[in-house]
């Protein structure tokens, strides 16, 4: 049985299935940028809405 290959980002996967598996395609990649963009924009707003909400309470 083959050792596990663990990655610092918590990204667990076995050395051969890594190797054998076909690369993604075009509109995968595509989707996948689409998501993590949605995501990151997400959490920007929260903060921004977060810190706005603060400075009201502060200005009282």
């Amino acid at each position: 049985m083959g050792r596990l290959i663990k990655n610092n980002y918590t990204n667990i996967a076995l050395l051969k299935d890594l190797m054998t598996t076909p690369p993604m395609t075009a509109k995968q990649h595509a989707e996948i940028m689409r998501k993590r963009i949605a995501h990151r924009r997400m959490v920007e707003e929260a903060k921004e809405l977060k810190t706005a909400s603060d400075d009201l309470f502060e200005q009282s």
